[in-house]
């Protein structure tokens, strides 16, 4: 018997198709696997902000966790939009009860134009219960700075708050240095007993179209992930996906805003491998 490889998507939905669980279906899809969705919110937004957040009901997440994860096997999760603690509650009984083997985090807490998408107090809650669960975590650089309380400027800055995460009992800890304000994109990536970090660089594409590149490289780790390449691997792979997704969508014209990436500019065949036994 024969199946498909299949990451869920654990985010909030933007109306705008540029980021959260729409991005992650795009992504997961042009990458040749098979995407299952639980939605936590409801945005209202697109390429110019967020205009409202409506929470789906505690009820209605457990129920969509559970029909996911009762019918599927499931390869990978991906977590993006997390906005109250008592989600990150509900999710982590589930991650506990379902023992998925990859689950990236992607701690989402500022859209690309700069509207919060989280409650503050959720920030501690994560902490303590999903990244001890997390394969890797994929703050960007205010995100990171959030997170270990201090501002981060340099790359040997975003080392040690990589480091520093790791304390929380997560297995890798990517810092995102989209932000910083140089001609190259330098990531780190620090994996748990690994003495010093790997860096990954690529070129700075001027363009207004980044909107959803948070989301587009999580789900993208945990589509490699899913596929069997080591962690470095996947991050490598991943980041190669979105410097592309950008270049091919860098000079359109979608929405009066931060406008969306290219996320079909080489889509691959669904993947079929053999169904494994549960």
């Amino acid at each position: 018997m024969k199946t498909y490889p299949v990451v869920v998507s654990v985010a909030g939905s933007d109306s705008g198709g540029g980021a959260g669980i729409q991005a992650d279906i795009k992504t997961i899809s042009s990458l040749g696997l098979y995407a299952a969705t639980v939605i936590t919110a409801i945005t209202a937004q697109n390429t110019l902000g967020v205009k409202g957040i409506q929470s789906v009901t505690m009820d209605v997440f457990r129920q969509q966790l559970q029909a996911v994860m009762d019918d599927f096997h499931i390869d990978a999760v991906k977590i993006g939009m997390l906005h109250s603690p008592e989600v990150v509650e509900v999710l982590t009984q589930a991650l506990l009860t379902y023992k998925p083997k990859y689950i990236v985090l992607d701690p989402v807490m500022v859209a690309t134009s700069g509207d919060s998408l989280i409650q503050h107090s959720t920030i501690e809650s994560m902490k303590k219960n999903l990244f001890p669960l997390s394969t890797i975590i994929t703050p960007n650089l205010k995100e990171a700075s959030l997170l270990v309380n201090k501002s981060l400027e340099t790359v040997d800055e975003m080392k040690q708050a990589a480091y520093d995460l790791l304390s929380y009992g997560c297995k890798a800890v990517l810092v995102k240095g989209g932000h910083l304000k140089t001609k190259s994109m330098t990531d780190v990536l620090w994996i748990q007993g690994d003495e010093n970090p790997l860096t990954f660089s690529s070129d700075y594409i001027e363009t207004n179209n980044l909107h959803g590149t948070g989301c587009t490289l999580s789900s993208a780790i945990a589509s490699y992930l899913a596929l069997g390449y080591a962690l470095p691997e996947a991050v490598d792979l991943a980041k190669k996906y979105v410097f592309m997704a950008i270049m091919q969508g860098k000079d359109l014209v979608l929405g009066h805003g931060h406008g969306p990436l290219n996320h079909g500019f080489n889509p691959q065949k669904l993947k079929i491998i053999k169904k494994r036994n549960v």
